[in-house]
Order: C-alpha cells, then sequence, then structure tokens
C-alpha cells in the first residue's frame, strides 16, 4: 500500500475541480401567485339556489285564492240623488247653468260662457260625432245611458253629440218625461261636470225632440 506523501498541497485542489465540474444546481422555483378570489354569485344563481328543488303548489282546500282587485263603483241612480246633488254642486264649486225660457226648445249654458258658442250650437255649426237614441228607455234607465255616453264621449275626445229623447208621444200619460228631466241632468251634479251647453237640435237632426250637448275638453 502506497503511503500518502507527508505534505501534498494539491490534495485539495483536486477534490475542488471535482466540485468545480459537477452541473450547477438549477435555481429554486419561485412560489406561484395566489389564486383571484372567487367572483360572487349573481342575483339569478343566488335564485336558483334558493328555489332548488322547489315545486310549484296545488290547488287545495287550504289554498287562498288571490284577492281580486278593488274597482271602485259607480254610484247607482236614485230619486233622492237628484236633491243631494244640487247642494254638493254649491259646496264643491260645481258649475252653474243658465237658461232661456221657452217650452218646446231649450238653451242651457255654463254660467260665463260666450254667448257666440250658443248660438253656432243652436244653430247646428258643430259637427255631431256621437249619437244616442232614448226611445223605449224608462226614466231611470235613460239616465243611466246618458251618463255612460257622456263619459265615454268626453273621454274619446269629442264635443258635440246628439241626444235623441222624444217628444213624449209613446208615453202613458202623453208627456214628454225623459225630456223635462234630461234638462235637468245636464245641468246638475256628474252631468253637468262633462258638459258645457246643450240646445234643441234642428229639424234635420231631431227638432224639439233631441238635443246638442257640447262637451268640455277632457281634463278640463
Amino acid at each position: 500500500m502506497k503511503k500518502k506523501p507527508f505534505h501534498a498541497p494539491f490534495e485539495k485542489l483536486a477534490g475542488l475541480k471535482k466540485e468545480l465540474a459537477r452541473p450547477a444546481a438549477p435555481p429554486p422555483r419561485r412560489s406561484a401567485a395566489p389564486p383571484p378570489p372567487p367572483r360572487p354569485p349573481t342575483e339569478e344563481e343566488l335564485w336558483a339556489r334558493a328555489t332548488a328543488g322547489a315545486r310549484p303548489v296545488s290547488a287545495g282546500s287550504d289554498l287562498v285564492p288571490p284577492r281580486a282587485p278593488h274597482r271602485p263603483q259607480e254610484r247607482a241612480w236614485h230619486p233622492d240623488l237628484d236633491a243631494i246633488d244640487e247642494p254638493n254642486a254649491l259646496v264643491h264649486g260645481e258649475p252653474r247653468f243658465d237658461f232661456a225660457p221657452g217650452d218646446a226648445l231649450v238653451e242651457g249654458w255654463v254660467t260665463g260662457l260666450d254667448a257666440g258658442v250658443v248660438r253656432r250650437l243652436k244653430g247646428g255649426h258643430y259637427t255631431v260625432e256621437g249619437r244616442l237614441d232614448l226611445h223605449g228607455l224608462t226614466r231611470e234607465e235613460a239616465r243611466g245611458e246618458v251618463e255612460r255616453f257622456l263619459r265615454e264621449s268626453r273621454s274619446g275626445g269629442k264635443r258635440c253629440v246628439l241626444v235623441v229623447h222624444g217628444r213624449g208621444h209613446h208615453s202613458e200619460a202623453q208627456l214628454p218625461v225623459i225630456k223635462e228631466a234630461l234638462h235637468g241632468w245636464l245641468a246638475s251634479g256628474r252631468f253637468g261636470r262633462q258638459v258645457l251647453a246643450f240646445a234643441s237640435a234642428r229639424p234635420a237632426d231631431g227638432g224639439a225632440g233631441a238635443l246638442y250637448v257640447l262637451l268640455r275638453r277632457p281634463g278640463r
């Protein structure tokens, strides 16, 4: 066995050479960036989660039906309401009407209305845009029909309409019951709020058996 020399100065250099000859170790990997926070769920996704597995309720004795929508009821006419409408008109400042004297032919208009408007109305200068015939109706039936007709005509933008009331020749007492009542209706209460003026029609449109009615503009 060969003995190592007592003094070997290059022995360590040989080991260092071997160390340098080894391949360099790869650099340490950098840690990856943290993942982004999760996206918050949308309203649709939340609703889908909340209603998952829900089933529609079948009709049964314990199911409460939906409440029908409330509809305001129109006030039914009664003879006593004629007496109520007059003081109500005074309290609430409803329009007042003036009348021209006459038996067969009648004229009525809102107080303060231009006289020229009334003259043109009774002269038939306004185009008749609607017509209501009251023949064959009772007084109560006629009142309801007139109120409905005026309200719908005005809301539809019509300005002049014709109401045929007849002369009462076919009534039991041979009296123009509806004609006389109509004049009072048009100048009071719910009717007066729709009307500007009224006048007996020209012979071609019914003469003393019909009325031209001039309506207010919608919203006025």
